[in-house]
């Protein structure tokens, strides 16, 4: 599969937002930290700095934004989270992917997360705990096929959606 994590590019501006702005209604958050306001190449300054855990601030975790290139084009991305805060650790995870609708069902998102077990095991997480929606079947079962055992399905509470916490050793 031609498909390879990478980080952003200053030459990515247009894709990245436009994808962006496509995932975003399905409401989630292609460019994490991301707004209309910001400079690309400050974004990009940040994120790098974001991988650092020296720069990191004290509300946020070191991790790194990888885009999902297949050709070229930017079919979805990974974010690949260190360590874990509180919040963190109960409903993000180590690892979190999104793939463009248009590119959906071409086994994109299975090779995302098996691309991105890699980069957070080069970073020193080796239990890496991963998280989808109850709802979302099509992750639930990508995330099983990367190895993930179900620990448990969290109620929905306080306005939260139920979901499923996996853990991939």
């Amino acid at each position: 599969m031609p498909l390879r994590l990478r980080p952003l590019r200053f030459e990515d501006h247009d894709a990245a937002i436009a994808a962006h702005r496509a995932m975003l209604t399905e409401h989630f958050s292609l460019l994490l930290g991301w707004s209309d306001d910001l400079d690309w190449s400050e974004y990009l300054q940040s994120l790098d700095e974001n991988s650092r855990s020296t720069t990191v601030s004290a509300e946020r975790v070191p991790a790194i934004l990888l885009a999902a290139d297949v050709d070229g084009a930017i079919v979805g991305r990974a974010s690949v989270r260190f360590t874990l805060n509180d919040w963190l650790a109960m409903h993000g995870g180590h690892i979190g992917y999104g793939v463009l609708a248009e590119h959906r069902r071409r086994g994109y998102a299975t090779e995302i997360l098996r691309q991105a077990l890699v980069v957070a095991r080069s970073h020193g997480v080796e239990r890496v705990l991963v998280t989808c929606d109850d709802s979302n079947h099509a992750s639930a079962a990508v995330i099983e096929r990367c190895g993930g055992i179900l620990e448990r399905v969290v109620p929905a509470s306080d306005g939260d959606v139920q979901f499923r916490r996996y853990w991939i050793d």
